[in-house]
């Protein structure tokens, strides 16, 4: 558990790896991201730490942290790829769409 974290640095070459996300059911996409991840947190101990994370680890701390900055990975897509996806995003967006979990829409 990380409790307020912060990315210090993101380091290393950029690589591409599909990633999909609950949020946007049935959308898979090539996002590049940093190899490294170097983030200061607490614990549950409120004892703090900074520590360096790498490959898949920091690729998944990453895409977690966009969600606390309001963010999702169709965010770091090329606007080609987005454009792409527009009609399949405004399905989800409109709560049309199949999934074996609850989601929430808002009220229209």
């Amino acid at each position: 558990m990380f409790f307020n974290a912060r990315i210090i640095d993101e380091l290393g070459k950029e690589w591409d790896y599909e990633e999909g996300c609950l949020s946007i059911p049935g959308i898979r996409a090539d996002v590049l991201r940093k190899e490294k991840l170097k983030i200061e947190y607490y614990d549950r101990n409120f004892k703090k730490h900074t520590k360096e994370f790498t490959g898949l680890t920091a690729r998944v701390i990453q895409h977690e942290y966009d969600h606390i900055e309001g963010k999702l990975f169709i965010d770091h897509l090329k606007p080609l790829k987005r454009s792409l996806l527009k009609g399949r995003l405004e399905k989800i967006s409109k709560g049309v769409v199949d999934v074996d979990y609850k989601m929430k829409f808002p009220k229209r």
